[in-house]
């Protein structure tokens, strides 16, 4: 005998819709919103990106370090767009100029990414130093921020190797091609770029963030 539709109900499969989260990426870099989409797919997101409000203010960089820069823009776009929202700031220091260029980076010979002309500054403020002192780290800083608390948590990755005394490769961007980088024998430009993707400071940056996404996403009510 078939069980009435009173007990029945105690069966019935409730529909439950899951609310994916909107997320946005501070960028219009379609590379870079590629690769940030591709490290967070196993999360329920809807993303955006800067390119998605046309309107949206400049965020200056102002801060001393890569974590406050950071920090800025996750947080006034965060507020801005209403999304919770992550940025990153990211730049090379050098040991023996006392970790210039630093967050001036991208600006390091004045035009805001003339990547000649910082290469060339570069190798001009090394000169005369030998290559066992031209030590250098690669960081990237990445901030999660939430409209109405602000920042949430900050993940840093970095990587370590050597500037050069001239350009080799035709890969990358920037100062791949001075960042000579030990484990693999090549400079950043020199490496195939899914190479690269593994084993760059944004990577070892955006590893750490997930891990700590992945709390926040536990913990999210």
């Amino acid at each position: 005998m078939f069980p009435t539709s009173e007990p029945l109900r105690k069966f019935a499969v409730k529909k439950i819709i899951v609310k994916m989260t909107k997320l946005l990426i501070g960028s219009k870099n379609p590379n870079k919103i590629a690769e940030i989409s591709a490290i967070l797919s196993d999360f329920e997101l809807e993303i955006r990106s800067l390119a998605d409000f046309p309107d949206i203010p400049d965020v200056k960089e102002t801060a001393s370090t890569f974590e406050g820069n950071a920090t800025l823009k996750a947080t006034a776009w965060a507020k801005y767009t209403g999304l919770l929202t992550i940025a990153d700031d990211s730049g090379l220091c050098v040991d023996a100029l006392d970790g210039a260029p630093g967050v001036y980076s991208a600006r390091f010979a004045g035009a805001e990414k003339n990547y000649a002309a910082n290469n060339a500054k570069l190798l001009e403020e090394l000169k005369n130093i030998p290559f066992e002192k031209r030590a250098a780290t690669f960081c990237t800083v990445i901030a999660l921020a939430d409209a109405e608390k602000g920042l949430l948590f900050t993940a840093k990755g970095s990587v370590k190797g050597f500037i050069l005394e001239a350009p080799r490769g035709t890969n990358g961007f920037g100062y791949d091609p001075l960042f000579f980088y030990p484990p693999l024998q090549a400079t950043f430009a020199e490496l195939a770029p899914e190479v690269k993707n593994k084993v760059s400071h944004r990577f070892h940056a955006l590893k750490n963030f997930k891990e700590k996404f992945a709390r926040f996403m536990r913990n999210k009510p």
